[in-house]
């Protein structure tokens, strides 16, 4: 930041900030529903306000729009709550406990390769994952809007485990991976995302529809969204629904048409979602067996 823009204040020592990012991880994979400690280390560890901007910071209502901090208090960025980046655009940074529990699904290793797509935002997100890897692994942040790429390339400079990329998601990770992590919602997964996982790799993504209201500014978001675990094994992928969320829908490579967005609305709507086991990836699919029939993919309900 510049020495023109406003910078946070500092009301608690450092020692004490640092309980205070203990008790926030502490509660936040506790609202997650999970007890992995390595999660809950690296919500611990990271520093949430390096990655919000320079205050006053914006928080989300319940029920739509935006409320300013009373403060610029650091203590303030340790809160399960959104933060707005763009908040012209909708673009938050995301619920801590919503990210802790996609991430548990994730099985993240020591040493694994990661690809973090659209909405790696500001950065703070590829930081957990910089964590959860460790100096061995390697995280690829993919966002596509230049002015967050930024903020996220000087943000993350100091963890030589990430690297930041200006792009569309949609094309990207280039090469394997063990994890492909989105945090956008798609109504399909990109070609890249399946076919480079390498055998045992994870997708895990939010699979959504756009609302049909076009804000005159940035994305859409969802209006049925859920969130999907997708694995590679050796005769093929397996699917599991994770729960229910709602991302900004994506733009780019992986803008839908109408009738696509109106087939999957129409999946949404007939519910069925939780009992999928598989993703049928470039094969001819059994009709009555499926829970959502795309483009060279499906969703269903048969074991891999």
């Amino acid at each position: 930041m510049s020495g023109d823009l406003p910078i946070p204040t500092a009301m608690f020592t450092a020692d004490e900030l640092a309980v205070i990012r203990r008790a926030y991880a502490h509660q936040v994979v506790a609202t997650a529903a999970t007890t992995n400690p390595r999660i809950e280390a690296a919500f611990a560890t990271v520093p949430r306000e390096k990655f919000l901007g320079p205050p006053p910071w914006q928080i989300a209502n319940l029920g739509g729009g935006y409320r300013p901090l009373p403060s610029s208090d650091l203590v303030l960025a340790y809160q399960d709550v959104l933060f707005a980046l763009q908040s012209e655009k909708g673009v938050n940074n995301g619920s801590p406990s919503l990210h802790a529990r996609l991430l548990a699904e994730m099985d993240i290793q020591t040493g694994d390769r990661i690809a973090h797509i659209g909405g790696a935002g500001t950065g703070y997100y590829s930081a957990i994952l910089s964590e959860l890897v460790g100096a061995s692994g390697l995280v690829y942040a993919v966002e596509m809007d230049p002015d967050l790429a930024a903020h996220a390339q000087t943000a993350l400079a100091d963890r030589a485990n990430v690297s930041v990329i200006n792009a569309d998601g949609s094309q990207w990770p280039q090469q394997e991976v063990d994890a492909t992590y989105v945090n956008f919602a798609v109504a399909r997964p990109a070609e890249p995302w399946i076919e480079r996982l390498r055998p045992g790799g994870r997708l895990v993504l939010p699979l959504g529809v756009p609302r049909q209201d076009r804000p005159p500014k940035g994305g859409r978001h969802a209006s049925h969204g859920a969130a999907l675990r997708i694995e590679r094994g050796e005769g093929g992928f397996t699917a599991r629904w994770i729960g229910t969320a709602y991302f900004v829908c994506a733009n780019g490579g992986l803008t839908i048409d109408d009738n696509e967005i109106e087939a999957l609305t129409a999946a949404f709507r007939r519910g069925g979602i939780e009992f999928v086991k598989s993703l049928l990836w470039k094969t001819e699919p059994r009709i009555g067996r499926c829970w959502y029939i795309g483009d060279q993919w499906a969703l269903c309900y048969d074991d891999v």
